[in-house]
């Protein structure tokens, strides 16, 4: 039986010598690759308590949209800065060269909700650092974390220490 890892095509050298991109395109051109990978991610949230799924775009998008019809639970969008239509809020952060910042709905987010956020990636945890601040300043309290890939060497947990995190492929180099 293969596994979610057997899907993600690694790209030595991209962008950069050194570097192996893990693309998770490969995942997603594969109906039972897919498929796969939001069932394991469904997996992790077994005997978790939630309300809504959030997932940063737009990654977060792809694989948090079905995990929450999967699960019959509402989906909350984080979006870049000027991409939602409603009032928000917004929580920047640091990238490697620059700044980023992003946001939610005012009302996506209740109080006393229940939150899982789920990406496709951790890396440096900065992104989802951010949306966890969002969803805490919203009054919710975010419950687990769920990547499909992690990259161990980016120490991206160390961001975000004080969450349940877990993933279903962890690579351990960067």
């Amino acid at each position: 039986m293969k596994k979610v890892e057997d899907y993600i095509r690694t790209i030595p050298d991209f962008p950069e010598p050194g570097i192996m991109f893990r693309d998770v395109t490969s995942i997603l051109q594969d109906a039972e690759g897919f498929k796969l990978a939001i069932d394991e991610m469904k997996r992790i949230l077994e005997g978790v308590e939630c309300d809504v799924i959030a997932g940063a775009e737009s990654r977060g998008f792809i694989f948090g949209a079905p995990l929450a019809y999967a699960l019959g639970k509402p989906f909350v969008l984080v979006r870049k800065k000027g991409k939602l239509p409603c009032e928000t809020i917004e929580q920047s952060y640091d990238l490697e060269y620059g700044q980023a910042t992003i946001e939610m709905h005012k009302d996506a987010i209740k109080p006393g909700q229940k939150v899982v956020v789920v990406d496709d990636l951790i890396a440096t945890g900065g992104t989802i650092e951010a949306a966890c601040k969002l969803i805490e300043q919203l009054g919710g309290e975010v419950v687990k974390i769920v990547f499909l890939m992690e990259l161990a060497g980016l120490n991206g947990r160390e961001k975000l220490a004080k969450y349940d995190v877990e993933a279903v492929v962890t690579y351990e180099g960067k």
